[in-house]
């Protein structure tokens, strides 16, 4: 499967963050995502395994009582059903992939 950047389903889920959905099966799923400054996520959780990768900007990621300071070419995975979150500290644009697939992304 090809995704092609300009063809990509986009989103804007909530005020100061953009989706793009790229390839995907039943068992991955590759977004990118970005930030404005200044956006705020709710603290969840998800049954997915989640690996993060910080492409530019700056992230505040809190998980497991810690919070980290993320910035460009870092990158951090998040267990399924652990209770995280994440700030913009600057404008930021990260890929995550998630296992297995995000079907509420596709919605």
């Amino acid at each position: 499967m090809v995704v092609k950047n300009n063809e990509a389903r986009e989103s804007a889920p909530e005020r100061g963050l953009t989706r793009k959905v790229l390839a995907f099966n039943e068992k991955l799923f590759l977004v990118e995502h970005q930030m404005q400054k200044g956006w705020v996520g709710a603290a969840h959780s998800h049954p997915h395994e989640q690996v993060v990768y910080v492409v530019r900007g700056h992230l505040k990621v809190t998980c497991l009582g810690q919070t980290f300071d993320v910035r460009g070419g870092d990158s951090f995975l998040v267990r399924g059903g652990v209770t995280h979150a994440a700030s913009a500290v600057e404008d930021s644009l990260v890929v995550d992939v998630f296992t297995p697939c995000r079907e509420d992304y596709l919605r």
